[in-house]
């Protein structure tokens, strides 16, 4: 890929004042247009040792509004970080919509270090190049701008270059050892580079021996990407307002919804068992005993730095919280945090969907517990079309390659969808209005939730199906008797760590 690079390439100085006030008035233009819309721009920079990556960071920042750009640099990972799964510290990192984010280094520093000094086989790297693209692709199918910028030295201009920074005290610890592999890092560096070059996320090498030309040139190309997708911003939002029919007199009223018989729909759900139940006397015996397993097991877990994430999914009034409750009563307060999800804030709206669940994230030894989840994309979003069905049609495999990141760090991950009947939910729902302390559990959006019963039944069978994995299997729990299904939850939870420790 490096020998169709344009090498030897050069601005004058008297080119390169002239060009750039345009340039740079352009760019700023752009980047105040980026701010009114849907989208972020995520420019990637990476390339040879002394190319001036850095150099060109700074520039990027000194050209644009920096109120409107988010700069990391991706050196070794801090213990915080090695704690979780390795894209943890990339979606931390990634900008929200109307904003850029300047990556320096990025989620192809590691697996191109690790292959050029054989500590990775080809097969592993091939599958890190496909998780790398499967990423990108992901962000990009939820509206991200990425460009990726390389920047080549041929290898006499990258050992000049390097003693010039040597002579300056600039130089990075490993960047002589790196130059001896010169022709290695540029092979297997070229393999990243074709391997993952995309529509969604294409590379473009910069020839970087001359400042003047490397900087112009990142320039432009930054400017014709963030150009070119504004005016298609633009072209949809006219399209949209073009077949938008004009508003006038009284909004019609909402349809009232029509009396109908509830019944589970879904081979999934229909194979749960809801007369299961517990007597008082065994619940309290099979309780503690459980909890009391749970507890020596949970510090096992810490001991060995097993982090451990339970996703609690189920219909409304399922008895989630009750559930999470008797799970965390056996849990020390300092190894777990339970996480409860609503709909999203502002922050998290501006940001793709999984964004907030990444962050969320354990460290070792420790659980994370969601009071609903990443899930919400395939049912609640999908049943209230909060999304699109290209959107929720892939997420499935998102949420699966999410879970196998977890899992693939050591992750020990559960999920549960508490399965009632209709009839018990209509029982436990006026219950919630006549008691004063229950009260505040019951709102108007449960009642509508329920009459679309079965449109939540088949998209619950569609998860289960779709998303049930070795490494993140669901449990249907019957959750008609609460305490049937809280002592179920606990004797799952057990058994798999049991297993797995």
């Amino acid at each position: 890929m490096f020998k169709n690079a344009e090498l030897g390439r050069t601005l004058t100085e008297a080119r390169y004042d002239a060009a750039i006030p345009k340039l740079r008035s352009s760019l700023l233009n752009a980047h105040f247009q980026l701010r009114n819309q849907k989208f972020p721009f995520i420019i990637v920079i990476s390339g040879a040792d002394g190319a001036g990556k850095g150099e060109l960071v700074h520039r990027l920042n000194e050209w644009l509004d920096p109120r409107g750009v988010s700069t990391f640099a991706f050196w070794d990972a801090s213990d915080e970080e090695r704690e979780r799964p390795a894209y943890w510290r990339f979606w931390r990192s990634l900008p929200a919509r109307g904003r850029i984010g300047i990556l320096l280094g990025s989620w192809y520093t590691d697996p191109i270090i690790r292959r050029v000094f054989h500590k990775m086989k080809g097969r592993k790297f091939d599958a890190a190049l496909d998780r790398i693209t499967a990423f990108e692709k992901m962000l990009a199918a939820e509206g991200a701008l990425i460009i990726k910028l390389w920047l080549h030295l041929p290898k006499a201009a990258q050992k000049s270059r390097l003693r010039k920074l040597e002579r300056e005290g600039r130089i990075a610890p490993d960047d002589w050892k790196h130059f001896k592999l010169y022709e290695r890092f540029t092979k297997i560096s070229g393999q990243a580079l074709r391997h993952t070059d995309t529509l969604a996320a294409p590379w473009h090498i910069i020839e970087a021996t001359d400042r003047r030309y490397r900087e112009h040139t990142a320039g432009r190309i930054i400017l014709n990407a963030l150009t070119a997708r504004l005016k298609l911003a633009d072209a949809a939002k006219a399209k949209a307002a073009a077949t938008t029919p004009s508003k006038s007199g009284k909004p019609a009223p909402l349809p009232v919804p029509k009396p109908r018989t509830l019944k589970p729909a879904g081979s999934v759900l229909a194979h749960v068992n809801l007369k299961q139940k517990l007597t008082e006397e065994a619940y309290d015996q099979q309780l503690e005993e459980q909890q009391t397993r749970l507890a020596k097991l949970v510090w096992g877990a810490y001991e060995k730095k097993r982090s451990m994430v339970l996703v609690f999914e189920g219909w409304d009034a399922a008895g989630k919280g009750s559930a999470i409750r008797r799970v965390t009563q056996a849990m020390d307060p300092r190894l777990y945090r339970v996480v409860g999800i609503a709909a999203p804030t502002d922050e998290e709206r501006a940001q793709h969907y999984l964004w907030r669940f990444w962050r969320h994230l354990p460290r070792a030894g420790t659980s994370t517990i969601f009071d609903r989840s990443w899930y919400g994309r395939v049912l609640v979003e999908r049943v209230e079309k909060f999304a699109t069905p290209e959107q929720w049609g892939r997420a499935y495999e998102e949420i699966v390659d999410f879970e196998h990141q977890l899992a693939d760090h050591g992750n020990i991950v559960h999920k549960f969808w508490l399965h009632i009947s209709p009839e018990e939910q209509l029982r436990r729902f006026k219950e919630r209005q006549t008691v004063d302390y229950k009260q505040y559990k019951i709102t108007d959006e449960d009642w509508r939730n329920r009459e679309k019963w079965p449109d939540y039944a088949r998209a619950v069978d569609d998860m289960v199906v779709r998303c049930n994995t070795p490494f993140a299997p669901w449990t249907l729990v019957a959750g008609n008797d609460k305490k049937f299904a809280r002592v179920q939850i606990l004797k799952t939870i057990v058994q798999r760590l049991e297993e797995t420790l």
